[in-house]
């Protein structure tokens, strides 16, 4: 099954993944936006050959439910055990846009709890949004990344109205437990609180450990909104459309009457490939999740020979590894690794403002390179 993965050569990874090899120099080795060096599923490019074929470059069907929510109500059923009603499937064009569209119409005015350290683009997300964003910081000496709840409960009374929780998280690469869940869910309903989930990793789940979708949990229908996509767990996110999934009716309803202004740009050949990858990408999607495990455990063995100073929680979810290099004296060692060794990874600081020390790094990657992008980087700091 994991024959099912092919490594991109780095002429072939140039060529197809422009952000990620085409943004940095050629002699330098990238680890850092969350793209994966692997050929795309054979389904998908079928879907993709096929719908070029017939000419397939128009606009999307509008609205929710059809094809699209049909593959991924049998995709959630299949993979979480979730039972989604597919006519409660809306696509968007990503999940950072369906996030914005979920704030702005179904949530009530007031701040946005925001987990920090978290993704990038969405640390702008309370201010593009016209709130005020209210951290829930994650102690980084903490032995396991876990969420405040006393700290949730002071936010909200003090006038938060939403929670953006994004689980499984980016960059902790924490697959939250049901009774978290739980935890959240009693926070918000006590205090008419609005939750939006983004769970675009939910797929990359690793041996160990279970998604629990948000909306699964007993009384969060009436105050969610979750965001997924195939964007991440199949490489696809050029192909821009995600999915705004309600178990409410008025939240449903209220998410389809937003003006097209707010929600019109999701792509025709992204329902294909998200189609596809949700009706027929389940193999390739097993040997993914092998890969990625075997590369996590391989991780796990570099850091421990050579940067044993490093400190790294189980990595339970994503491809995205936060490290921990204060032990070696540098605020920015993403800067020093790209400067000194030439390979790229995303520094800490971008997910945790003020936090130095730390970095992200992809290990969705060949053996041979992981091995290469952690030998440079030790040679970096340990210079």
């Amino acid at each position: 099954m994991t024959d099912l993965i092919r490594d991109l050569t780095d002429d072939e990874a140039r060529a197809a993944l422009v952000c990620k090899w085409g943004e940095v120099e050629p002699d330098v080795l990238p680890a850092w936006v969350a793209e994966m060096d692997y050929a795309i599923a054979e389904p998908i490019r079928a879907a993709l050959h096929e719908a070029v074929d017939n000419g397939l470059t128009g606009y999307p069907a509008f609205g929710a439910g059809g094809p699209l929510g049909e593959a991924y109500a049998a995709f959630a059923g299949r993979q979480f055990g979730h039972d989604v009603d597919p006519a409660r499937v809306l696509p968007t064009v990503d999940v950072t846009a369906g996030v914005r569209l979920a704030l702005d119409v179904a949530a009530r005015p007031g701040g946005l709890v925001m987990p920090i350290p978290g993704y990038t683009p969405q640390l702008d997300m309370a201010a593009i949004a016209g709130r005020e964003r209210l951290d829930l910081v994650v102690d980084p000496d903490a032995e396991r990344a876990e969420l405040d709840l006393d700290l949730l409960e002071r936010h909200f009374a003090r006038g938060a109205a939403a929670l953006l929780l994004t689980q499984p998280h980016n960059p902790w690469g924490r697959v939250f437990t049901r009774a978290e869940l739980e935890g959240v869910r009693d926070v918000v309903e006590r205090h008419q609180g609005f939750v939006v989930s983004d769970e675009i990793h939910a797929p990359l789940v690793l041996d160990g450990a279970e998604h629990v979708p948000y909306l699964s949990i007993e009384g969060t229908a009436e105050h969610t909104v979750s965001v997924v996509a195939a964007s991440k767990a199949f490489n696809i996110a050029g192909l821009k459309c995600a999915q705004l999934v309600t178990a409410s009716q008025r939240l449903s309803d209220t998410l389809a009457s937003a003006p097209m202004a707010r929600n019109d740009s999701w792509s025709v050949l992204g329902v294909a490939g998200s189609v596809a990858a949700y009706t027929h990408g389940d193999a390739w999607l097993d040997a993914l999740r092998t890969r990625l495990s075997s590369q996590r455990d391989l991780l796990a063995e570099l850091l421990a020979s050579e940067l044993p100073d490093a400190r790294m929680r189980p990595l339970e979810a994503t491809y995205l590894a936060w490290i921990d290099l204060r032990s070696y004296g540098h605020d920015d060692p993403a800067a020093l690794a790209l400067e000194r060794q030439r390979v790229k990874v995303a520094a800490g600081h971008d997910y945790h403002p003020g936090l130095p020390g730390h970095v992200r790094l992809n290990i969705a990657t060949s053996p041979e390179r992981l091995t290469e992008i952690v030998r440079r980087l030790a040679a970096a700091v340990r210079a």
